[in-house]
């Protein structure tokens, strides 16, 4: 270990596991050597970070590699491989009225509806390859200094919950939701950081600029927000990119696609980046670029090289005032699940519980499997105690079953007429099989096709096609918040650093969960790693950035984890190896459901509800099959999950009431 990674704190006893190219391993392995591990032909291993095993029973309190872990995948490359043969899969005797592929936001609210619909007696088993429930929605927990403190491991929020769909607002409502007293609860919470001078800021690296980081406090609400060119005073700009931002943003702006009209202005806006946009028609010096070029990454998991200029005209980003485009219809896509961002005008809040939308996944199992919990209301949920032994019982209406990879669907027979379908999977190195007198597969629907190889062609290409965004949620546990309060920003953006975002949580409190006070106490950083790759056709840049993130060891990402927070805050007194007690990272190489975009893509999928759309023709029933996830409706948002689940259980319930309906099988 080199010297500046003690200096890190990299040799520092923290709450993490051991990585080898991403598995786990522990510390008796490690003595021994790994038996195996040398083997001929074997990949070379790269050195192992110091040993300190992170045994946590408790899924949420895990840390060190989290989000698609270690184990969640294995199986299903045995299987290709030819080492896991179907043939020889365990009969397990079990039989459910439902069985439902994926243990996230929408296969656990496809069980609930299904309860709902079909009543008492019914039995659904849910199949999930993590060792938590929720998907992308997990909970990042830990205890420092004697103190609970949370993190949203994946999905952020519940966004623009008015505009939620009936069926949407229905599972709230089933779940005791409340978000007008949750809001009431947290109004002192709203101001926290705002009360103690906290703005949010931005990092010029030095790699990028020259010289030294330049880490800059900008006022404003913490959360971020425009560019405001007055407040980059101290920013190491050049002199043309001044004027260019000054130019940018000065009234009245010009046409900058002059002698078109306007259909053939948004066409060619439609068909072009903001990057294309601002560079070739604006003429802006590229430092002025630098300061864009993360539009879109939140939503898409790109930047602006690959984000219509049409989307960054609705999104009120600069430029076009002087172009006649007209106005955004208030209703525009109202129908459409999620936030189409770009496509309509933002929604007016997010409603952030302390651990993201798990409070909802737990609020879920606390209803399908009542046993699991004494919790019941959202207040209850911050510091509710889940028993993980509970939620797979003999004889529960709902079991849930963790680590259990599924690696073929299939009807016992002619789908058209066959009472069963087999679904099998992995657990514990062993195959086993369970049946289903039907199945929502509502898991990643670019998976279905290699779990249903009976599917028509068009289907499984339609499934195939979108690429998931990779990117990575990193939880960072600290002792105490000073710096940022001695920075002035509790949240930063770093266009061009290892982490693209760093900031505290959101100040807000759930029930006995409460957000810490002062900057003396602990709380968890949130750090956001998008593996973009600019210049690179949309899907490919997710393609090449989930082989990079997947190449990622733990020791190598918590060094540049630990190197880029000593950068930014370690002048106003922050020490890696002293002031970070935790870190997890929350890997996702299959991130955010892909959404349609009009320079790859066809308009009409874009700016239109074609029917023609990839995730239209994907998500058609088949058999006994009915298919969910946010993927289905092309939006990786939380709304999009619960309504795909709802549709799916209802053609399920469709097929159990009128079954002498011929099924779809072609």
């Amino acid at each position: 270990m080199t010297n500046d990674d003690r200096q890190l704190g990299m040799d520092r006893a923290i709450s993490r596991r051991d990585f080898i190219n991403g598995v786990a391993v522990g510390t008796s392995a490690l003595a021994a050597g790994m038996p195996g591990l040398t083997m001929a032909g074997a990949p070379k291993m790269p050195a192992v970070m110091a040993a300190q095993s992170d045994a946590s029973p408790y899924p949420p309190a895990r840390t060190g590699l989290r989000g698609s872990h270690a184990g969640t995948f294995e199986a299903a490359h045995m299987l290709r491989d030819g080492s896991l043969k179907l043939a020889e899969a365990t009969d397990s005797g079990e039989v459910y009225d439902l069985v439902i592929v994926g243990g996230g936001l929408s296969g656990l609210s496809a069980a609930h509806f299904f309860h709902k619909r079909v009543g008492p007696g019914a039995k659904v088993l849910v199949l999930d390859n993590h060792d938590d429930f929720g998907g992308h929605a997990k909970r990042n927990e830990f205890t420092v200094n004697g103190r609970k403190i949370v993190c949203n491991g994946g999905t952020l929020n519940i966004e623009s919950p008015s505009r939620y769909d009936q069926w949407s607002r229905t599972l709230l409502d089933d779940l005791g939701v409340d978000i007008a007293r949750y809001e009431r609860e947290n109004s002192a919470n709203a101001t926290l950081y705002k009360s103690l001078g906290l703005g949010h800021g931005m990092v010029f690296d030095a790699e990028t600029f020259g010289g030294k980081d330049v880490v800059l406090a900008m006022g404003g609400g913490w959360r971020g927000g425009r560019i405001e060119p007055e407040k980059l005073e101290k920013a190491p700009l050049g002199p043309k990119a001044r004027a260019d931002l000054a130019r940018l943003f000065a009234q009245p702006q010009p046409d900058y696609l002059p002698g078109l009209d306007q259909a053939a202005k948004k066409d060619w806006l439609a068909r072009h980046s903001y990057k294309d946009f601002l560079m070739e028609k604006v003429g802006v010096d590229p430092q002025v670029y630098w300061l864009f070029q993360d539009i879109g990454k939140a939503s898409f998991c790109v930047g602006g090289d690959a984000v219509p200029a049409l989307f960054a005209w609705v999104q009120g980003y600069p430029g076009f005032s002087g172009m006649a485009l007209g106005d955004v219809p208030a209703d525009l896509f109202a129908d459409l699940p999620g936030g189409q961002h770009g496509r309509q005008r933002e929604g007016d809040k997010s409603i952030h519980f302390p651990d993201g939308n798990a409070t909802l996944a737990r609020l879920l199992v606390s209803r399908l499997v009542p046993e699991a919990t004494t919790a019941r209301t959202q207040e209850e949920m911050g510091t509710a105690m889940i028993d993980y032994a509970a939620i797979d019982r003999p004889g529960t209406p709902t079991r849930i079953r963790l680590s259990s990879l599924v690696l073929n669907v299939a009807h016992r027979g002619d789908p058209s007429s066959a009472g069963e379908v087999a679904v099998h999977y992995a657990k514990d190195g062993k195959l086993v099989e369970v049946r289903g007198k039907a199945v929502i597969m509502a898991c990643w629907n670019m998976m279905i096709p290699y779990l249903m190889p009976e599917l028509p062609q068009p289907q499984k290409e339609a499934l195939a096609y979108g690429v998931k965004g990779p990117m990575v949620y990193t939880s960072v546990a600290v002792t105490n918040w000073r710096p940022f309060v001695k920075l002035g920003a509790a949240n930063f953006h770093c266009p061009t650093m290892y982490h693209q975002e760093v900031g505290l949580t959101e100040a807000v409190s759930l029930g006995d969960l409460k957000h810490p006070q002062t900057p003396d106490e602990p709380v968890v950083l949130h750090l956001v790693k998008y593996m973009n790759k600019p210049g690179l056709p949309r899907r490919d840049q997710h393609r090449v950035g989930r082989a990079e993130l997947l190449e990622i060891t733990f020791a190598d990402f918590e060094r540049e984890t630990r190197r880029q927070l000593q950068r930014m805050l370690g002048a106003a007194g922050f020490d890696a190896a002293r002031d970070i007690a935790a870190i997890t990272m929350n890997r996702w190489p299959h991130g955010y459901s892909y959404t349609y975009n009009s320079i790859y893509d066809p308009v009409e999928w874009v700016y239109s509800e074609s029917p023609t759309r990839p995730c239209v023709i994907a998500r058609q029933p088949f058999g006994l099959v009915s298919i969910a996830n946010s993927d289905a409706a092309a939006s990786p948002h939380t709304d999009a999950a619960i309504k795909e689940a709802h549709r799916a259980v209802q053609e399920v319930v469709e097929r159990r009431t009128f079954p002498f309906v011929p099924r779809r099988t072609g």
